[in-house]
Order: structure tokens, then C-alpha cells, then sequence
């Protein structure tokens, strides 16, 4: 009989935590999910404690800083969580023989190419929560090659916790007009997508070095509310049609500069990972459903 392997997650109540516990691990692994109130990863002597009891052979590492405008104004939080926290967890792998699937993000790069970005290219980070996550990466890559795995997502969303899908649907529900940046260029990825990635991973026991993951294609800030708008419409979690208007990047100033364009290529992860080819706005149907689904249970 195989051996039952476990597998750690950290930042339990993160959205992605949440879809990796409802789709549920690949069969002979054991998932164990901790909050930070149960493993702050920045506190390198209880980390280490807290993984030397549980011993995993595998960690995926959840869990992070996420408050991009705020991480400009308090660096040290944000660089605890993303960096030394990282730094802390492939440490303990090291010591171990341990993989360590680390999730990073598209602002690690200044957004000036023309073309999506390969898991190679020159980073560039352009605000102090971009800076901590490649550094927190950087960390990650001293593992050696089969226990490293650096996994950068862009515009994360879900049913789950705060993010834009959720925000927009509130705010078309309750405004007569919404405004959106329509001069930032991405690609939009359901937690649900890069979770089961994830699980693929580790059931292939597969993997090492840097993948970029989203749902495929592009579009805006503005594209993607109005695509939100037109499936909230058609699943009944929105009632009328409100004007969608976009707003240029310096019309709407935040404290943390967002790269103009954060495409990545997942090619890699696509052909190694026999992971089917979508579209973005796939993805996002199942997220309204479940939103949908949610909303009917209340």
C-alpha cells in the first residue's frame, strides 16, 4: 500500500487555500490547512517548531501580504510576510528534502513589454509589494531544482474573500454608473484554475523552477467589468444594466504604481502539465455560478 503523504498550506483563509480545500487533494496526499494565527511564516522560530511537528513533504505557501496599496506604507509588514516568510519555509525545506510550491505574482514585472512575459524575463517590480514577493521568490530559488517550485498567478479571484469579481458585482448592483481603469493590460485567473494546477503538481510529483499561470487571453480592468457585468446579468445576481465607463491610469491615482501590462505566458505550465487551454471568461462563469449558488443558499 502507498504511503500517505502530507501536505501543508499555508494562509488557510486565503482564496486560493479555500478552492485547493474544496477541490481537495490528490488521492494519497493528506492536506493539513493553517491560518496565520496558527503558523505565522514570518516567525522564523515558530515556523520551524510548527513544521518540525507536522513534517511535511510538500508546502504550498499560500499565504502573503496582499494589501498592494499598503504595502507602501508599511514595508517592513509586507517584506515580514513575503520575504522573510518565504525565506523561513524554504529554509525548513532544505533541512528536509521538503518541496516547496511558492505562489508569487504578475507585479514582479514593470509592465513595459510587448508581448506576455515567459517565466525568464527580466523582473522590474515597480512598488514595494512586487519588490517583497521577487524577493520572497529569489529565496525560494536557492532550493535545489526538484524541491523549488515558483508559481506567479495574476488578478487573482474566487467566490471567496475580497477581489475584484466580488467588489464589481456589489458595485454594479448598488451604483446607477462604475467607472474602471481601462489602460492596464492582464489576464484574469480563477483561484479555482491555478488550485487544481497545483494539485497536478503534486500528483505528478512534477515540477521545479518558475511557471506562470492565468486563464488565457487578455483584457482590461475595464474589459473584465464589463464581462462580470453581462454574466452577473444572465445568472440573476444583478437586476439592470448600469453604464461601464473607462477610466485612463492617472484619472484614478493609488499609492502603488500598477504595471501598464502584466500578460504572462503559461505555456510552460500548459505543455508539462497537460492542463486543458481555456479562456478567461470560462473561468469566470464558474465563478459567478458559485456566486450565484452562494447567494441562492442565504
Amino acid at each position: 500500500m502507498a504511503m500517505t503523504r502530507t501536505v501543508l498550506v499555508t494562509g488557510a483563509a486565503s482564496q486560493l487555500a479555500q478552492c485547493l480545500k474544496l477541490s481537495g487533494a490528490p488521492s494519497a496526499w493528506r492536506a493539513v490547512y493553517l491560518s496565520r494565527g496558527e503558523l505565522d511564516i514570518g516567525d522564523s522560530a515558530r515556523t520551524k517548531a510548527v513544521l518540525d511537528e507536522i513534517a511535511p513533504d510538500c508546502i504550498v505557501n499560500t499565504a502573503a501580504w496582499t494589501a498592494v496599496d499598503r504595502a507602501e506604507s508599511e514595508p517592513a509588514q509586507t517584506r515580514r510576510s513575503n520575504a522573510t516568510g518565504a525565506a523561513n519555509l524554504a529554509r525548513w525545506c532544505g533541512g528536509r528534502k521538503a518541496r516547496l510550491i511558492h505562489v508569487s505574482t504578475d507585479f514582479v514585472f514593470d509592465g513595459k513589454s510587448a508581448r506576455p512575459y515567459a517565466p525568464g524575463d527580466a523582473t522590474a517590480p515597480l512598488g514595494e509589494y512586487g519588490a517583497s514577493k521577487l524577493a520572497g521568490e529569489e529565496e525560494v530559488a536557492k532550493l535545489p531544482p526538484a524541491q523549488g517550485v515558483i508559481l506567479r498567478a495574476s488578478w487573482l479571484y474566487s467566490e471567496f474573500g475580497q477581489n475584484f469579481v466580488k467588489t464589481m458585482l456589489g458595485l454594479l448592483a448598488e451604483r446607477g454608473e462604475v467607472a474602471v481603469v481601462g489602460d492596464q493590460l492582464g489576464c484574469p485567473t480563477s483561484a479555482h484554475s491555478l488550485a487544481g494546477l497545483i494539485w497536478r503538481m503534486l500528483s505528478r510529483q512534477a515540477g521545479a523552477g518558475l511557471y506562470h499561470w492565468n486563464d488565457g487571453g487578455e483584457t482590461s480592468w475595464f474589459g473584465f467589468a464589463r464581462e462580470i457585468q453581462r454574466q452577473g446579468l444572465a445568472a440573476g445576481l444583478l437586476r439592470k444594466e448600469i453604464p461601464v465607463r473607462p477610466l485612463a491610469t492617472t484619472d484614478y491615482p493609488t499609492a502603488a504604481r500598477r504595471p501598464a501590462y502584466s500578460v504572462m505566458d503559461r505555456g510552460r505550465a500548459l505543455r508539462e502539465f497537460d492542463v486543458p487551454e481555456g479562456d478567461w471568461r470560462e473561468a469566470l462563469s464558474g465563478v459567478i455560478r458559485a456566486i450565484a449558488k452562494q447567494e441562492a443558499a442565504r
